[in-house]
């Protein structure tokens, strides 16, 4: 049974986990295990990562997945099956055009019209002078100004009718630029399958992955258990998927407390719609490396610990004499049976198929014939070339790949050494001494100098299932060795890139990214509800949840910067949970107020939200500056500050304003500074570290209607020495 003829099961989109830039998809399918053990699952999207999806078997604990594959089919659509949509833009195109030809026909009659003009005769040098048939030259002029009218009312019938189809044509390419990339060409369909391999006996848990790698989670369990229906989630990743936090803060006026929702700007075009899945938003990077770095020991002695596996040997010895027999033949015969130049004919179905194995634990190749009746030798081990080096390690795969190609009459031991899968990769061999240079010959210039140590195989070429081994046709250092096949998908790539193409998306009003308002910290919000998010790259607004926080109106003014007081919301929350960076919109009682930018606030902080000037609040401030000399001698300056400030409340209610004033600060010790005023210093509070050296605050209340005056001063004294002729500050 192949993977071709598996039972096919229906998916189901159940949960999407967005991601600060891609998402983690999670599909549920369920249905009875066929006994071969193969299922096709499909509704995958074509732009998912392969090297991404896991499967596990929940619930029934008989049954496990130990392979899970990504395969991509191609079929063609019915003409019922047709994009309407963009067979619509292509009608309404051809509509404008035509509109658009006949209003040029129009003009073209108006020009025709317009160039009529009375052409008196030719008059020869003997003919007498005629008079102006003036009757004619104003028929002529009635007859083209009434055509002229007509004509134009027609043209205006014309255009009017060009801009209506230029308009639907417009719409309708808005509408087909943003519909959902969820809908198929116009012509080919294309589905993602994961093909699964369960195994239907209890074992330990594990879980399948891609490729063949990964781990199946099972439990012990009955065999009936096996045999009933049994639920699958497939999990993958896919890129396109953006998100961007927001909020809603509703308080009535007088109220310590206040409703504040949580809400999230999603932006998806993964190539499939989001129909009532469970979202969760994530602030981490889904591409982020989680392997941990391990310092080695160093020891000093004799014994020294075993190198990890590196998954490489080199290649056998005489790998290149393999093929000298094909080379010698010349050129092959197909299945006629012809002689080929230089040798003996060769009966139809020479060329062998070379099986590669899978890895460890497969065992040893199977015996291949030999032309003539030449029996290989007992095998001994083997091995085959892996080409570039490693940046990951992968977990075990299964499965085949098969490769054909005729076999050349050459030393069977070489032969079963080269076609031996990579199983049983063990330590690193050491690397081949290097051949002797020729005498008299020297190293070209600029040559990259040589390597030390066995190479290191990659993440691909450590996919043995995936390996393929080159066959004579090769040239080159290619022959006989394996290299992964991983042909260039066109379309795939295509969506990619037109899924990647979200991250450029401009992000709303005050919105931050998440990864820059999350900062060293990750966090996981789930929202409360399911939703619906098409895959069109627009943004749609999810509610996460709601929590109450602590309010507290407060009103703020710098009069030495700014004379207008501000309004401020003091926000507090006591739940364990971070709020991003992101916009607010503030609704007081029933009426919307405005749209502020909410900082990033740790669990159990406190913030400020700028609600705008208030204005009902006025403030003055005045400032005086007095100089003179003291001490021995007049030896030392004294510049007196005065600053007076009046506040005014002219609200229905009592408030409470705080003004901020700031007193130099000297690093100077003969330079003393002397305050006269009862400000003080900003409270130690979360917000203490936005305050400058030398700040002062007044907090004061004022009833509805009051006005007060706050006064305060310093005196700065500076001995004679230290002063600058001309250079003190005096304001």
């Amino acid at each position: 049974m192949t993977a071709e003829t598996a039972q096919r099961w229906g998916s189901a989109l159940d949960a999407v986990v967005v991601y600060a830039q891609g998402a983690l998809c999670r599909r549920l399918a369920r249905g009875a295990v066929p006994p071969d053990g193969r299922v096709r699952v499909t509704g995958l999207p074509r732009s998912l990562d392969p090297g991404s999806l896991r499967a596990r078997v929940t619930g029934a604990r008989a049954v496990r997945v130990v392979e899970a594959r990504v395969e991509v089919e191609a079929e063609p659509l019915d003409a019922a099956a047709s994009d309407a949509l963009r067979r619509e833009v292509e009608r309404l195109r051809e509509q404008w055009a035509a509109a658009q030809g006949r209003r040029d026909r129009q003009l073209g009659l108006i020009e025709e019209v317009r160039a009529l003009r009375p052409v008196p005769p030719t008059r020869r040098r003997e003919d007498p002078h005629r008079r102006t048939p003036v009757d004619a030259w104003l028929g002529l002029a009635a007859f083209v100004d009434e055509r002229l009218t007509r004509l134009h009312s027609r043209l205006i019938e014309l255009e009017e009718a060009l801009e209506r189809a230029e308009h639907a044509f417009l719409v309708a390419s808005d509408r087909l630029d943003r519909a959902s990339t969820d809908a198929p060409p116009a012509q080919v369909r294309t589905t993602v399958s994961a093909v699964l391999t369960f195994d239907v006996s209890a074992g330990p848990t594990a879980e399948a992955g891609a490729g063949g790698s990964g781990r199946a989670e099972a439990g012990a369990g009955s065999e009936a258990e096996a045999h009933a229906e049994v639920e699958v989630e497939v999990e993958y990743a896919v890129p396109g998927a953006v998100w961007a936090p927001a909020y809603r803060l509703t308080h009535r006026q007088g109220e310590g407390s206040g409703r504040l929702v949580l809400r999230a700007a999603v932006a998806q075009r993964t190539g499939e719609d989001w129909t009532g899945v469970r979202i969760a938003l994530a602030t981490a990077d889904l591409r982020r490396r989680t392997d941990l770095p391990a310092l080695r020991s160093m020891r000093i002695g004799r014994r020294q610990p075993s190198p990890a596996p590196s998954g490489w040997r080199e290649p056998p010895t005489g790998l290149d004499d393999l093929f000298a027999g094909y080379d010698g033949a010349g050129v092959r015969t197909g299945r006629g049976g012809a002689a080929a130049p230089g040798g003996d004919a060769m009966a139809a179905g020479d060329g062998l198929p070379l099986t590669v194995g899978a890895p460890a634990g497969y065992g040893p190749p199977p015996s291949v014939p030999l032309p003539g009746g030449a029996q290989p030798k007992a095998f001994t081990g083997g091995s085959a070339d892996l080409a570039a080096p490693p940046r990951s390690r992968p977990g075990p795969g299964g499965g085949e790949r098969l490769r054909t190609g005729p076999v050349p009459p050459t030393a069977p031991a070489v032969m079963a050494s080269a076609v031996m899968a990579p199983a049983a990769y063990g330590r690193a061999a050491p690397p081949p001494p290097p051949a002797p240079a020729a005498p008299g010959s020297a190293a070209p210039q600029g040559a990259p100098p040589p390597v030390s140590g066995p190479p290191q195989p990659s993440a691909a070429e450590l996919d043995y299932p995936a390996l393929v081994l080159s066959g004579p046709e090769e040239q080159g250092s290619r022959r006989g060795r394996l290299f992964p096949d991983t042909p260039y998908d066109p379309v795939a790539a295509e969506h990619r890139r037109r899924a990647e193409a979200v991250a450029a998306l401009p992000l709303p009003g005050h919105a931050v990214p998440p990864r820059v308002s999350a900062g060293s910290f990750d966090h996981r919000f789930d929202a409360v509800a399911r939703a619906d998010i098409p895959s069109d790259g627009a943004w749609h607004t999810v509610t996460v949840g709601e929590i109450t926080v602590g309010l507290r109106t407060e009103y703020l003014c710098v009069p030495s910067v700014e004379q207008t007081v501000y309004g401020t919301l003091l926000l507090s929350h006591s739940t364990d949970q971070a709020l991003l960076a992101g916009p607010v919109e503030v609704v007081v009682g029933d009426e919307f107020l405005l749209t502020a930018a909410l900082p990033t606030l740790a669990p159990g902080g406190v913030c400020r939200v700028g609600l705008g000037p208030a204005e009902g609040i006025r403030v003055t401030r005045r400032t005086t500056v007095h100089e003179s000399t003291s001490g021995l001698r007049n030896s030392t300056t004294v510049l007196d500050h005065r600053v007076h400030v009046e506040l005014a409340n002219r609200l229905a209610g009592p408030v409470t304003v705080e003004v901020r004033e700031r007193v130099p600060v000297t690093s100077d010790a003969d330079v003393r500074i002397e305050e006269r005023a009862d400000w003080s210093k900003p409270r130690d509070d979360a917000d203490a570290e936005h305050h400058t050296p030398g700040a002062r605050v007044w907090r004061v209340e004022l009833p509805a209607g009051g006005v007060t005056a706050l006064d305060g001063g310093y005196e700065i004294r500076i001995p004679s020495a230290r002063a600058l002729a001309g250079g003190n500050r005096r304001s």
